[in-house]
């Protein structure tokens, strides 16, 4: 059996310098003795893997609402495949996989259901109560919410992980915590997490709005990166798709925009000469990212997801009936708190009303929160 010291040491000789060895961590917040036979960033991720707000991502929307169909990515599914996109990169650059992995599958654990439209009716309910952000909402979550341990609340990770999570950045995510030196950039981990998130998402949502008919094809075939996904696989641009052409262009389009991200990134890491953890987070700019042109490609992908799948009518459509339900419930429990279970029902003692019910609402499923909604206002429904 390979003991917890013998992977630390592994992880010196194999990583690079400037990657997060388990063994430097600045330990958890509650002092507990290690495992025998896992590293501590091992022991964070499988944490994770246990919690009831992981669990729940199967039930929660990426784009596309659970009522829709069974065939669409939702948030536990995003979930792993940034997951997989993330430990792909970290191999490549010798970064800390079990790290990248770890924060990858945590990082969306705060999202409520509905996607963000959900996210952002709940902020604006919220508005007056201290707001709402997903990416606060799951450093919450391990550090606060999850309830599994007797001596301490929350999943008690290391410091690492728990700075991972609160500097993951994208379009869509801030930081959000103050206790983190956030004047500083995250750890090579952290950056390669936010970058995995985007990167697929970017590729995921196009293959998600192909297969709904949402997005048609002559229509992605004017962005970029879908041009050079269609010319390195040899595929032309009037040919009539069949649905394993489909998934080998995604493929594709995601081998592409990985490569493309390693090879700037290594270009970074070489140029500024980091050589550790801290000469990362002192660093002015962000190691882990694409070049200019990329992220010009980047940005054309994103305008066109946005006006052409984001915004569509039927997605709009959902996100109206979505805004619904979740307003609905959030005035019904705080208008007659009593009506909340026992579990949410006991935090009114230590927390504001407002708060114990947006809690509530953001640990629901799409499916939960439908049925919920049915039980409170449908008079035919057994409550």
């Amino acid at each position: 059996m390979r003991t917890r010291q013998q992977l630390e040491q592994n992880e010196r000789l194999i990583m690079a310098p400037y990657a997060v060895k388990s063994a430097d961590s600045r330990g958890r917040a509650y002092n507990e003795p290690e495992a025998p036979y896992r590293t501590a960033f091992q022991r964070d991720r499988e944490r994770v893997l246990h919690t009831t707000a992981f669990r729940r991502l199967q039930g929660k929307t990426q784009v596309f609402i659970a009522t829709e169909g069974d065939y669409y990515r939702t948030r536990i599914t995003h979930t792993l495949e940034v997951a997989q996109i993330g430990r792909t990169i970290a191999r490549s650059l010798g970064a800390n996989e079990d790290l990248v992995e770890g924060i990858c599958l945590a990082h969306d654990l705060g999202h409520p259901a509905f996607g963000h439209s959900g996210e952002a009716k709940l902020s604006g309910l919220m508005q007056n109560y201290g707001g709402f952000d997903h990416n606060r909402h799951s450093y919450l979550i391990v550090t606060e919410l999850e309830n599994r341990y007797p001596d301490f609340a929350g999943l008690n990770l290391t410091y690492e992980f728990r700075e991972g999570l609160v500097k993951h950045e994208t379009e869509y995510d801030v930081h959000a915590e103050s206790d983190y030196e956030t004047a500083l950039r995250g750890t090579l981990e952290a950056q390669i997490a936010s970058m995995a998130d985007e990167l697929a998402y970017n590729t995921h949502d196009v293959d998600d709005g192909l297969r709904s008919g949402l997005i048609e094809l002559r229509d992605v075939a004017q962005v970029g990166w879908w041009q050079r996904a269609l010319h390195s696989v040899g595929i032309s641009g009037d040919i009539i798709y069949t649905e394993q052409a489909r998934h080998r262009v995604i493929r594709r389009l995601v081998n592409l925009m990985v490569s493309d991200l390693l090879v700037e990134t290594t270009r970074r890491i070489e140029t500024s000469g980091v050589d550790s953890p801290d000469a990362v987070r002192h660093y002015p700019d962000m190691l882990v990212a694409y070049n200019d042109e990329t992220r010009a490609l980047n940005r054309e992908l994103k305008n066109f997801l946005y006006e052409r799948l984001y915004r569509h009518y039927r997605v709009l459509r959902m996100h109206t009936k979505s805004d619904r339900v979740i307003e609905d419930l959030f005035h019904a429990y705080n208008n007659e708190p009593r009506i909340l279970p026992p579990g949410p029902r006991a935090r009114l003692a230590t927390h504001p009303k407002e708060r114990v019910v947006c809690y509530y609402i953001a640990g629901m499923t799409d499916r939960f929160a439908l049925e919920d909604h049915a039980r409170l206002f449908n008079p035919l429904e057994r409550t």
